[in-house]
């Protein structure tokens, strides 16, 4: 027996809401993969401390070695390079002598830090030494390895991300400037929890919580606003155009496993401006390196926010602009709006509308 129409129509429409989950699939494979699978340090900065032809040497083997792996400098003394590591210009920095020492700071990034000792614990292996390891930056009691804050991350982007697809699915038929409340309430809501994260339930920092709430808001409310804004525009295809942005681009620049010195430079070009980084590198920059860097990473969470309100703004002239354009063709020259035509169109429209917002729920559920 053939299927019926109604089988058929229904086949069709799940086969073609499978294409959100496949490239998903293949949207996760290759930002994830391309991100993770080998990382590799290039024009890693690395200073060795001294002055003199074996200091100069030891700088030029290690440089001509790394063939692009390092970027090898010299600096005059120890102090100098402290300064380096606590602007967050090197990531190590080596002390030679009987006793060699190298300078980290895990507080910018662990995996860096321990890419810096790697190499230095092969020279001074080399020079018939055990190197010593001064963390001058080390992180919170709470987060050992460093990555507690890109979790964190993770945490804010779904809780904000998740938001979008209720708010722009269920609350379709509410004015934008409901929505738009809506988005930040849950902002709002969703950066408190992630303080109690950081702060009294996991302990990922010791100083700055209001800082790191701040931070928290901020970037919530930017993914917040962008999505609920996207939506008027991209309808059931928000959820996936949302991960795009904020999942897939998002977590692998953001700088919280690897930095962009250990990714591909596609990765490290996005890590200048995405507000994933904005948020990794502003929490570390206020917690660990009392406020270097800063400024410049909240600057980026306030353009993606006030990009998010542009969206906002623009969804809601246009969503104007609709209803005005369906009021018109609703009725001919002459007659009311209140026709039976027009009332069955528009409840036609808006059953359209509930079911294309519950499976977008699911999905984002899913998801």
């Amino acid at each position: 027996m053939s299927a019926g129409p109604n089988t058929s129509g229904a086949l069709r429409h799940v086969l073609g809401h499978l294409l959100t989950p496949l490239l998903m699939c293949v949207g996760m494979g290759l930002a994830y993969l391309g991100a993770f699978h080998a990382p590799e340090p290039h024009d890693l900065r690395v200073d060795i401390v001294g002055s003199g032809p074996t200091t100069q040497v030891l700088a030029q083997t290690l440089q001509d070695k790394g063939a692009g792996a390092l970027d090898v400098r010299t600096v005059a003394d120890r102090d100098t390079a402290v300064s380096a590591l606590r602007e967050q210009r090197s990531f190590g920095a080596y002390v030679p002598g009987t006793k060699p020492e190298l300078l980290v700071a895990s507080g910018s990034s662990d995996t860096s830090a321990m890419a810096v000792e790697k190499v230095f614990t092969k020279v001074a292996a080399g020079q018939g030494a055990p190197l010593e390891v001064t963390d001058v930056a080390p992180t919170a009691s709470g987060d050992p390895t460093g990555q507690g804050v890109f979790f964190l991350l993770v945490a804010l982007s779904i809780g904000a991300y998740a938001s979008v697809a209720v708010i722009g699915g269920a609350g379709a038929v509410l004015p934008m400037r409901i929505r738009a409340l809506l988005a930040a309430g849950m902002s709002l809501v969703v950066s408190l929890i992630g303080t109690l994260f950081a702060g009294p339930v996991f302990h990922l920092v010791d100083q700055g919580l209001g800082g790191v709430w701040a931070m928290s808001w901020l970037y919530a409310a930017g993914i917040l606003a962008v999505g609920v804004g996207l939506h008027t525009f991209l309808r059931r295809w928000t959820t996936l155009g949302v991960m795009v942005l904020f999942v897939m681009l998002n977590f692998t620049s953001s700088g919280g496993i690897y930095r962009p010195e250990l990714q591909p430079g596609f990765f490290g070009a996005l890590h200048a401006f995405w507000n994933g980084a904005g948020f990794v590198e502003g929490v570390r920059g206020h917690v660990y390196f009392d406020g270097h860097g800063l400024g410049g990473n909240v600057l980026v969470l306030a353009l993606w926010f006030l990009a998010g309100v542009t969206l906002v703004v623009l969804a809601g002239v246009t969503e104007s602009r609709r209803k005005q354009a369906s009021a018109g063709q609703g009725r001919a020259p002459g007659m009311p709006a209140t026709t039976t035509g027009a009332v069955e169109e528009d409840a036609d429209v808006r059953a359209r509308a509930a079911a294309e917002a519950e499976e977008e729920m699911e999905e984002a559920v899913a998801v």
